[in-house]
């Protein structure tokens, strides 16, 4: 008491002041040290529930195998069984691992529209987000939509069919799958359908819980490649997306980036659109191959010269190269509603040098590259020389994007440079101006100084 009396009343207060801030202090180091302490937990808890899996997984795994006969000295295994053992082991906690770093720092959800055109190179590069364990991944869901609205009675023009992809596409990305229903033929039944296109191009729908068990006397027209699935549970996979933390679709039947601006503006997207392009020269000469009965008209003409080219088949050549470059204007230009939305890429700076521009799409698109995508970039760019599937994603990239100059009529080169110049100088690529430029391997098809746009 008397030692508060000696004490003038402001200091006094002052003293009592800090020792209630004191007494607040530490209490709220202790509320976060229990937030800290509890959140340790729930990842230790994570981690221990996984690891007690591993070896069940291992055991359901070897279960359907015929169990060894003990060898005369009692030996339980061989030292042959007991490696693969633990390969298996150590690759199923490798996965784990993989889990449980998506799951410490998800991020926020992102959309990613791949939109290309055929033989541009889009299969190997929407390989590159199908890789990717966190992202749900699509690859040509359109091409249902396509088979259902190109046969309308009266057919159904161009803008009129942008729309309903436009319509589908945004259903998708909100994982609402079952809007494919609408257009899968024969309909399904129950949400199960053995009929989506290339299903087995997707991780996602080639993995557990989507991949049920295979059905008798069901036949699979679209299956997965490396495990037996029975029909697609459309169920399932819609439930599968909504806990993916990404989803991306890969297309080359949207061709109109304008009509992508609703979904650009939508609130519950966030969408990033690559839009992938690719020499016109090469595209043509992929395609006389890869559809060869839809160009014979070219092929005859290259090969023969005895009719000339039909003016609509040149028209048509021409009216993709525009749309192609009409919407790379677009984006280009940047407009508010694009803005850090929009990324043009060439196939041949992806094949030159897939991991950089791997890099790059998936910082444009606000994803973590993981070591999955970038084993599987340096496994399937360095193919052996003599692979010739035209569908194949597997190839020696670097060699292989402008090998199609080497055998392309020169005459033919030159339609496609009158009917797609602009497109081809927007996007850096030269004219060859004769047959010994076109195939002179010193010459480059590409801009020295690469175009402004390209990162």
């Amino acid at each position: 008491m008397e030692i508060r009396r000696a004490l003038p009343q402001d200091v006094w207060e002052l003293l009592h002041c800090l020792k209630m801030r004191s007494k607040y202090a530490v209490l709220l180091v202790f509320v976060i040290s229990l937030v800290i302490i509890e959140k340790e937990n729930n990842f230790i808890s994570r981690v221990s529930d996984k690891l007690k899996q591993a070896p069940q997984a291992l055991a359901e795994a070897n279960s359907t195998e015929v169990s060894p006969a003990p060898a005369k000295n009692g030996s339980l295994a061989s030292l042959q069984e007991l490696d693969a053992a633990f390969s298996q082991l150590r690759s199923h906690l490798y996965n784990i691992t993989l889990q449980l770093e998506g799951d410490r720092d998800p991020g926020p959800r992102r959309h990613v529209l791949l939109m290309a055109t055929t033989r541009t190179g889009s299969s190997f590069v929407g390989e590159f987000f199908n890789q990717q364990g966190s992202i749900f991944y699509l690859f040509e869901p359109l091409w249902h939509v396509e088979k259902t609205v190109t046969f309308l009675p009266g057919g159904a023009s161009a803008v009129g069919s942008a729309l309903v992809y436009r319509d589908v596409l945004k259903q998708l990305l909100l994982c609402d799958l079952y809007i494919l229903e609408n257009f899968i033929s024969p309909v399904p039944e129950g949400h199960l359908t053995p009929f989506l296109f290339r299903r087995g191009s997707s991780h996602s729908l080639c993995e557990e819980p989507v991949c049920t068990p295979s059905t008798k006397k069901v036949f699979e027209k679209y299956y997965c490649k490396n495990r037996r699935c029975g029909p697609l549970n459309i169920t399932l996979a819609a439930e599968a997306c909504r806990r993916k933390q990404h989803v991306a679709l890969k297309t080359v039947r949207i061709r109109q980036l304008e009509f992508l601006q609703p979904l650009v503006e939508d609130p519950r997207l966030d969408l990033r659109i690559i839009q992938l392009v690719r020499d016109p020269r090469a595209v043509l000469a992929s395609r006389m191959v890869a559809f060869s009965g839809k160009y014979e008209t070219w092929k005859k003409w290259a090969s023969e010269g005895e009719a000339p080219l039909r003016e609509e088949e040149v028209q048509r050549l021409r009216g993709n190269c525009e749309s192609i470059r009409v919407s790379a204007e677009l984006g280009l230009r940047r407009p508010g509603w694009l803005q850090g939305r929009y990324m043009l890429v060439r196939y041949e700076d992806v094949a030159r040098a897939p991991l950089q521009k791997a890099e790059e799409m998936f910082r444009f698109a606000g994803l973590p590259l993981t070591p999955r995508v970038e084993e599987w970039i340096g496994k399937n760019t360095q193919a052996p020389r003599d692979g010739n599937d035209v569908y194949s994603t597997c190839k020696n990239s670097s060699e292989q994007f402008d090998k199609w100059r080497f055998s392309m009529p020169f005459k033919l080169a030159q339609v496609v440079q009158d009917a797609c110049a602009p497109a081809m100088r927007l996007f850096g690529y030269k004219l060859a101006g004769s047959p010994a430029a076109l195939a002179n391997r010193s010459f480059s098809l590409l801009e020295e100084a690469q175009p402004a746009w390209v990162t």
